[in-house]
């Protein structure tokens, strides 16, 4: 057989034989936050919905300091998912250099708008802190260098007409790390910006008696960030919270980066809201997640394959 009818019979089999065989295999890294937030158990019960709609690719979950080092890594495309804050995003998109991004990180897409995080201020009960006035002199941790949490630790501070100056100690901890500071009488104070019932809270209040500080909203609306909304914190949250608490609440984001292929983040997008049970059974933030929830208030641009769904769900035109 001639040489080239050959290549003509083969590169046609090669074609055919495409559009049944197995997809190449791809790895897949959901970025996510420290191991007692809310984002890492999430991050975990998406990799097995992930899995099960992308069969092909190998899914695994990475604990970081969270939504600044996230985005960061995402557009190293050192991960393909991650977890963020709405207004770190808001800051990564446009640079801002006093949030830590010296350059916008224009690779970044918008999967969906996901539940919102609660500015949780806990203080222990001992320390007969009550208010936002009461934190003068005390020693707080405001979460992770480079975290969300930490971010808006500032902007509540600065809202309540306050600065790191005015505590007598300051540390930047993960929620785990901060809370076993307090039960060793080390720490007063721990903020932490996360879902409803972290499971760093729940162990404090387990442990010690507290006390949740109010952020009025006042001075939420003092923040002057429309990402900022008043929010309230349920009685009975956790152990020894007998009252309703006010609080600022911040919306959390699924993103991604414009490398990852379209069909897989249509796949994944899909999978995700036909299997929120299975979300919701790895932490109670996801009964927030709603498909209508995701399209709205979007501060970065839908990546193409998330966009697709949407259409096809009549979310968006």
């Amino acid at each position: 057989m001639p040489n080239l009818v050959r290549a003509v019979l083969l590169g046609a089999a090669c074609a055919t034989a495409a559009c049944s065989s197995p997809r190449q295999a791809t790895y897949i890294t959901i970025l996510t936050g420290s191991t007692s937030g809310v984002y890492y158990p999430l991050g975990v019960g998406l990799s097995q919905i992930f899995r099960a709609a992308v069969p092909e690719a190998t899914v695994s979950v990475q604990a970081t300091a969270a939504s600044a080092e996230n985005l960061h890594l995402l557009q190293a495309e050192r991960g393909e998912f991650a977890f963020t804050l709405g207004d770190v995003l808001l800051d990564a998109w446009q640079g801002r250099e006093a949030a830590g991004f010296k350059a916008p990180l224009g690779k970044l897409r918008l999967v969906a708008g996901i539940y919102s995080n609660y500015v949780q201020i806990v203080a222990n009960a001992e320390t007969g802190v009550a208010t936002l006035g009461d934190l003068k002199g005390r020693r707080i941790s405001v979460g992770a260098p480079g975290s969300g949490t930490e971010l808006n630790a500032r902007a509540i501070v600065r809202a309540a007409g306050l600065s790191y100056g005015d505590f007598s100690k300051v540390e930047y901890l993960p929620f785990g790390e901060s809370v076993d500071l307090i039960k060793n009488r080390q720490l007063d104070i721990t903020l932490q910006s996360a879902g409803l019932g972290v499971a760093s809270l729940r162990d404090l209040a387990a442990s010690v008696r507290i006390v949740m500080v109010p952020i009025p909203p006042e001075v939420v609306r003092a923040v002057g960030n429309p990402v900022y909304q008043p929010g309230v914190i349920p009685a009975g949250t956790y152990e020894g919270q007998d009252a309703p608490v006010d609080t600022a609440t911040i919306q959390n984001f699924l993103v991604t980066h414009e490398g990852v292929p379209d069909d897989q983040v249509y796949r994944m997008t899909k999978a995700m809201f036909e299997r929120l049970d299975q979300l919701v059974a790895s932490h109670v933030s996801a009964k927030e997640i709603t498909r209508e929830r995701a399209v709205k208030s979007l501060p970065v641009p839908l990546h193409p394959g998330a966009a697709a769904y949407y259409r096809e769900a009549g979310l968006i035109e």
